[in-house]
């Protein structure tokens, strides 16, 4: 159980020392937590709508922070470049992330070609169903993508190693709360990039 901890600590560090600089990546990592948080909640009563504000609000917002707005040039706190960083991600880098985004964006032409999805669903019997089915699917890609990576890192590395990461994406909302919830202060102090990822 140490080891496990440890090598968690480990993750969130890397992730966080080399993938959020930006105090906007920040404060839209806040956000996307929040809304995260929210979706947790929801995944009780409604997996459909709870995969909707995930993907709709939590995943766009925590994605633009990397794509628009985190530095790509040479990282001198940690003297790294951009592409050292990219191979060592444990995680989805940008690579990863543009082909999931991109089955997230594509997944609902789905049911627009296969409205029950070979019998899974319910065909949709107006907008309202299609928006429901629509989050049902975007609940299988989100479980999907988490499953194939813990898969890929198991073969690659170890399943240790996959199973540490699974555990750190589905805590990060709570510890990405903790972490950026003073950063949309510092941003209107007019802080852009964070001073303190010299501090590990």
């Amino acid at each position: 159980m140490n080891d496990f901890l440890q090598a968690l600590r480990v993750q969130r560090w890397d992730d966080h020392r080399y993938y959020h600089h930006s105090r906007i990546n920040q404060s839209l990592h806040l956000l996307s937590a929040m809304s995260f948080v929210v979706a947790y909640g929801l995944l009780f009563s409604d997996p459909a709508m709870a995969a909707l504000l995930a993907w709709g609000v939590s995943m766009v917002s925590r994605q633009a922070g990397h794509f628009f707005f985190e530095p790509k040039g040479y990282d001198e706190i940690n003297q790294a470049t951009h592409e050292y960083k990219e191979d060592i991600k444990v995680g989805y880098n940008l690579r990863r992330k543009v082909v999931l985004m991109a089955i997230w964006a594509l997944s609902p032409l789905l049911l627009v070609w296969q409205p029950d999805l070979l019998g899974l669903l319910e065909p949709h019997g107006d907008w309202r169903g299609f928006v429901h089915n629509v989050g049902l699917l975007w609940f299988a890609v989100g479980v999907g993508g988490l499953a194939f990576r813990v898969l890929q890192l198991a073969l690659q590395q170890n399943l240790h190693t996959g199973l540490v990461w699974a555990t750190k994406i589905v805590t990060d909302p709570f510890h990405d709360i903790k972490l950026y919830h003073k950063a949309p202060w510092y941003l209107m102090q007019g802080q852009l990039l964070d001073p303190g990822h010299r501090a590990g």
